[in-house]
């Protein structure tokens, strides 16, 4: 059995899990707008690297090293409610890890839509990425709510 085997540093990974949700959503929220405007400003070569560099900062610095953290200790937070144990009553938090899946495909796309970009291409209107933008704000009150109101 592996449930609340964290025993008393249980606060502090969870404390240091919403610490790095926050910086890896915050990133989220930013990179589809750096996207917006880097796809706006591509018929000026200098604008236009001047997004790739901002990007490329927000994603080395802040995005991808909290996304990291997030899923360690996560993981380890799942692990301790005893997940891997069958603890009945869990059924939110596997609709909550459903729902990071889908943020870190969101992730990895923006991710690479940040190259294609860099590269020069382009695939995606404007308005599609101003809309795309909400994902994460819409998976983040899905997430909150199912973490503080354990519906299910």
């Amino acid at each position: 059995m592996i449930a609340g085997f964290l025993g008393a540093t249980y606060d502090w990974v969870k404390a240091a899990h919403v610490i790095f949700v926050i910086f890896w959503m915050a990133g989220l929220f930013m990179l589809p707008r750096y996207l917006v405007y880097h796809q706006e400003g591509m018929g000026d070569p200098a604008e236009a690297a001047r997004w790739i560099d901002r990007e490329n900062k927000l994603r080395h610095i802040i995005l991808t090293p909290a996304m990291i953290v997030v899923w360690v200790l996560g993981v380890l937070l799942a692990l301790n409610a005893g997940i891997a144990d069958g603890v009945p009553g869990l059924g939110w938090l596997h609709a909550k890890l459903l729902l990071v899946v889908v943020l870190s495909g969101y992730h990895g796309w923006a991710v690479g839509y940040a190259r294609k970009l860099a590269r020069g291409q382009t695939g995606v209107s404007n308005k599609a990425l101003r809309m795309m933008n909400e994902i994460p704000a819409l998976a983040t009150a899905l997430i909150v709510v199912l973490v503080i109101v354990k519906p299910f």
